[in-house]
C-alpha cells in the first residue's frame, strides 16, 4: 500500500553580502581610516522533517525556492544583515536526491530534524580587514561568495493515511473514485479490487491526504480465506479506518451483521488494529428502502456516530471528507 510521491524542484540559497568600501569622513579628521563593513552572510536553505506533512502536494506549483540574499556591509564598520533561511518543511519518510547526479543527499527519518540542502554564501570582508602597516588605505572589499543552486529529486513512499474497509461490493472503490484523483476499476461482481488502489484527496482545509481501499474481506480473512492476510497487513499501516457498508446488504433482522463481520476479522488478526480510530459509513442511500434500513442499523449500533453518504450521488460525501480531516489530525497531534 505504498506508492511514490515525487517532485523534481530548484532550491537556491542566498548570495553573500558585498563588502563595504568606505573611510572615515569626519569633523577634524581630514585622513579618516577604512571603515567598511563587512557584508550579511547568505541566508540556507533548511529542510525540516515534520508529522505535519503527509504529501508532497506543496511542491506541485512551486518549483524554484530561494533564501534571501545577505545585505552590503556599510560604512562605520556596520556589518551588513544576514539572508533569512528558507525552512521548508518536508514528510517524515522523504528521500531527498541530488537529480543531476542521483546521489542521495538525505533520508529524513526524525520528526524535527533540520538539514541544510543548500548553504548561503558567506558575506564579502569591507575594507577595514585589508587595513596593514604597508597599506593604510585599502580601497578594495571582498564580493560576497555566490549561492548555491541545486536540482533536487524529492521522493516520498507514501502511506496511506485513511484505509477503507468493508465486504465485497460495500462500495469502497466508487467512493475512493469521487474523493480523490484515483480511477480503479469498478464494477458489480466480488473482489473487483485486486489489489489496493491509493487516492490523494486535495480539500481547502488543510494537508491532504492519502486514502486506500483495501480489497473485500470475508469471514475467516484473518486465516487468509478470500484475499486475506495479505490486505490485512495493508491495512495495519493506515492511520484510520473508514469501515464502510453497504445498507442493501443489512438484514434488517440481525442489522449489525455486516458491521460485526468485518470487526471480528480485524480483531482476530490484530488487537492493534481493532483499536484504530475508525468512522462507521452506511453506503448507497440512493438505493430503494435505503433509508429504512439506516434508521434500524443506527437504532441497533445506538453510540455509534455514522455517516450516511451515497457516493454514486456524492450525498453526504464532503462531511464525511471534513469528518476524516478531523479524526485523522488528532492522529498527527
Amino acid at each position: 500500500m505504498k506508492f511514490i510521491d515525487e517532485a523534481i524542484i530548484t532550491v537556491q540559497s542566498g548570495d553573500g553580502g558585498r563588502g563595504c568600501v568606505s573611510f572615515r569622513r569626519e569633523k577634524f579628521i581630514p585622513r579618516g581610516g577604512p571603515d567598511g563593513g563587512d557584508g550579511g552572510k547568505g541566508g540556507d536553505v533548511v529542510f525540516v522533517a515534520t508529522a505535519g506533512k503527509r504529501t508532497l502536494y506543496q511542491f506541485r506549483y512551486k518549483k524554484q525556492l530561494k533564501a534571501k540574499n545577505g545585505v552590503y556591509g556599510q560604512g562605520n564598520q556596520k556589518k551588513g544583515k544576514n539572508g533569512e533561511d528558507l525552512k521548508i518543511e518536508i514528510p517524515l519518510g522523504t528521500l531527498v536526491f541530488n537529480a543531476e547526479t542521483g546521489l542521495l543527499i538525505k533520508d529524513f527519518v526524525k520528526v524535527g530534524e533540520p538539514f541544510i540542502i543548500a548553504k548561503g554564501g558567506r558575506g564579502g570582508q569591507g575594507n577595514t580587514r585589508f587595513k596593514s602597516s604597508t597599506n593604510r588605505t585599502p580601497r578594495f572589499a571582498q564580493p560576497g561568495e555566490p549561492c548555491e543552486t541545486l536540482t533536487l529529486k524529492i521522493e516520498l513512499k507514501l502511506l496511506a493515511d485513511v484505509g477503507i474497509v468493508g465486504l465485497p461490493n460495500a462500495g469502497k472503490s466508487t467512493l475512493i473514485s469521487v474523493i480523490s484523483s484515483a480511477r480503479p476499476k469498478i464494477a458489480d461482481y466480488p473482489f473487483t479490487t485486486l489489489t489496493p488502489n491509493l487516492g490523494v484527496v486535495q480539500t481547502d482545509k488543510g494537508e491532504p491526504f492519502v486514502v486506500a481501499d483495501i480489497p473485500g474481506l470475508i469471514s475467516g480473512a484473518h486465516k487468509g480465506a478470500g484475499l486475506g492476510i495479505r490486505f490485512l497487513k495493508h491495512i495495519e499501516r493506515t492511520r484510520i479506518l473508514v469501515h464502510l457498508i453497504d445498507i442493501s446488504s443489512v438484514d434488517t433482522n440481525h442489522p449489525l451483521d455486516v458491521y460485526n463481520t468485518i470487526n471480528i476479522e480485524l480483531a482476530l488478526y490484530s488487537e492493534n488494529l481493532a483499536k484504530k480510530p475508525q468512522i462507521v459509513v452506511l453506503n448507497k442511500l440512493d438505493l430503494p428502502g435505503a433509508k429504512e434500513a439506516a434508521d434500524i442499523f443506527q437504532s441497533a449500533a445506538k453510540e455509534k456516530d455514522i455517516e450516511l453518504i451515497s457516493a454514486i450521488t456524492g450525498k453526504g460525501v464532503n462531511h464525511l471528507i471534513l469528518r476524516i480531516l478531523e479524526i485523522l489530525d488528532k492522529t498527527y497531534e
